[in-house]
């Protein structure tokens, strides 16, 4: 469907790509990978038709649509999302334009044995099947579908844009492009800011696209799950794999190494045949011989080694302080806005040396949590205390963002700088990969993964035994994610990360906090088991609530002696979800308590402390239990 011809680009001071060609076909799924600044989201603009080429030319098979995503967008914040969602479907209002026109033209007229008036019923026709191959009969439906998989609750719907983040702003932009259903789907980065649940939904999304995707994504488990083919873009030239991510990294190592030997083995015979060269040229009977061996290494074609660029992230976090055990301690904890409750009676206990994971849906209130630590918001009710000895160090979701445009790399890190560590400013930067003319640069010129790197650095500047980390993932490529994760798993202090990347958590944390029905609730799984359970709830749960809708609407009652049995089985419901919710608060008055004992358990007599966490688990399980089951109920009241 897209064709990429003997395409270079020169930008920057530097050739992005020399002649590179591809092609795109239907139903491929390909990854663009490659180090930030390789040109990934330049080729993306070529390929939608936002950069010209230097040389070389895109063409597209007649009809082709593209639909594309970009990182940074404008948006149109006066408007409700509904209204932005519905505007976006160009092609479904053309034709239902047309045939309202039609329709009016045919309730008007009398003269039904024309020729016109037949050729309008023609077209009438058409038009009615265009619309319904382009979804138009469903549009209201599928909007409500993919705004609902992207996160979105029912109530947002009529909210405007201007209410909602960036992050937030973007799930909308992706659905008008979604819902477009384009033979192309171009997506730089779409799983930013996207929670694990949206994430997971997108995946079987695109998986089943009727269309061609290419995507950029820093996300591994993503690109496996998606994709059955890998570009990379790497010093100016393109490698094309029809694999997914790992297996092509696999393949590409094994590749290089056979370049390597190749390339030795034909160095080592070049030299010996130029010693045979050297050793029989000046003698008369050898002299043909000679001749002949000059001949062969004249013909001979020079393995060539790929060139790959293998500069990446190379720090470590400063020895983190000794500090109390309990390192911060939720009391009863409630934080409202004026809009909706965060936090009703939260009780949250981290002790040192946790490794936590904060997960949850976006807008249940991750962030949020995270500035009550740090102290960016305030609470109601409740108490919040910070331990003993506790230094924060605090990654902001938006700190990359928060950069001043106009310093240079070398002032941001310089102008917070302290003490001795001054003088080793451009070694910290140098470790982060702003080395020579770099560290000049203004930060407003620097790509997204760049400014990311840039707010990390800031954290070396002094050592903190509390590091709070709200997706410092975003933007940067999997080599560098690999680095940043390598680090914090040799940091000696107390993590809590707020991450979607499945892959950057595993094994990186060993507690998981899920903010869920206004409550954090404790989880000790791995990310990988704990994800898997949530996807088949996540899924099974909108199946039955579209059911329960659509049951809802078809069979409506009809009778009194209906209506009757319809509100006894309401109030059974209500009985119901009364009587779990006053379980559920015995439960979390028990494991408030059993905090306690776990916080101060004594290790040394292995056999009674695996009791109590047993028993700790066994709570925590059937409190999950019990809420699942309120959900469920409470679903059901609608």
């Amino acid at each position: 469907m897209l064709s990429v011809n003997n395409l270079s680009i020169f930008l920057g001071g530097k050739d992005l790509f020399d002649q590179v060609s591809f092609m795109i076909d239907k139903k491929d799924r390909i990854g663009l990978v490659g180090k930030n600044g390789a040109g990934k989201s330049t080729m993306l603009k070529t390929l939608i038709g936002l950069q010209e080429p230097t040389s070389g030319n895109v063409s597209k098979q007649k009809g082709t649509t593209i639909g594309y995503l970009p990182q940074e967008m404008k948006h149109n914040n006066d408007a409700k999302i509904i209204e932005e969602v519905e505007a976006a479907n160009e092609r479904i209002n053309e034709i239902e334009d047309q045939i309202k026109h039609i329709n009016e033209q045919l309730t008007t007229r009398t003269d039904y044995e024309s020729d016109s008036y037949m050729q309008l019923i023609e077209d009438l026709n058409v038009l009615n099947e265009q619309f319904n191959l382009q979804g138009g009969y469903n549009l209201r439906e599928n909007i409500e579908k993919f705004l609902t998989g992207l996160g979105f609750e029912k109530t947002d719907f009529e909210r405007q844009m201007s209410e909602f983040s960036g992050g937030w702003k973007m799930r909308v932009e992706l659905c008008k492009i979604l819902l477009q259903q384009p033979d192309v789907l171009l997506l730089d980065e779409p799983t930013n800011h996207l929670d694990i649940e949206s994430i997971q939904w997108l995946e079987e999304f695109l998986k089943n696209y009727h269309g061609a995707v290419v995507l950029i994504s820093h996300d591994r488990a993503f690109l496996d799950y998606v994709t059955n083919r890998t570009i990379e873009i790497n010093a100016g030239k393109i490698y094309d794999y029809k694999f997914s991510y790992t297996k092509y990294q696999t393949i590409r190592e094994e590749e290089l190494e056979q370049q390597k030997s190749a390339a030795k083995n034909q160095e080592k015979y070049i030299k010996e045949t130029q010693q045979l060269i050297d050793k029989f040229r000046a003698k008369k009977n050898k002299a043909a011989f000679a001749q002949s061996l000059i001949k062969k290494l004249d013909k001979l074609d020079v393995i060539e080694v790929d060139e790959v660029d293998n500069s990446k992230l190379k720090f470590s976090f400063p020895p983190a302080p000794r500090s109390g055990k309990i390192v911060a301690k939720f009391d009863g904890v409630t934080k409202k806005f004026p809009e909706k409750t965060i936090l009703e009676h939260a009780d949250v206990m981290i002790n040192t040396k946790d490794r936590i994971a904060l997960i949850g849906k976006n807008g249940l209130g991750k962030s949020t949590l995270i500035k009550l630590i740090v102290g960016d918001e305030e609470y109601q009710e409740g108490t919040f205390e910070l331990g003993h000895n506790v230094s924060v160090g605090y990654f902001a979701q938006d700190e990359a963002e928060q950069l001043d445009g106009d310093k240079t790399v070398f002032q941001t890190i310089d102008d917070l700088a302290t003490g001795e560590i001054r003088s080793s400013v451009r070694s910290i930067l140098g470790s982060f990969l702003f080395s020579g003319e770099d560290v000049d640069k203004k930060v407003k010129v620097l790509s997204g993964g760049e400014k990311t790197r840039l707010a990390l650095c800031k954290l070396l500047l002094e050592p903190h035994n509390f590091l709070i980390l709200d997706e410092p993932t975003n933007h940067l490529d999997i080599k560098s994610k690999n680095v940043l994760k390598d680090a914090l798993q040799d940091f000696d202090g107390t993590l809590l990360v707020v991450s979607h990347d499945r892959d950057f958590l595993d094994g990186l944390t060993n507690r998981l906090f899920e903010i869920k029905n206004k409550r954090v609730a404790i989880h000790h799984e791995d990310v990988q088991t704990f994800l898997n359970r949530k996807k088949k709830e996540t899924i099974a749960s909108y199946e039955n609530v579209a059911k329960q809708k659509e049951v809802a609407t078809e069979e409506k009652p009809t009778s009194g002696k209906e209506a009757y049995l319809e509100q006894k089985e309401r109030k059974k419901l209500e009985n119901k979800v009364n009587k779990l919710e006053k379980e559920i608060a015995k439960l979390e008055e028990k494991i408030k308590v059993q905090d306690q004992v776990v916080a101060s358990l004594d290790y040394s007599n292995e056999e009674e402390a695996q009791k109590v966490l047993d028993n700790y688990a066994k709570l925590k399980e059937q409190l999950n239990n019990k809420m699942e089951e309120w959900e469920a109920n409470l679903e059901k009241l609608g």
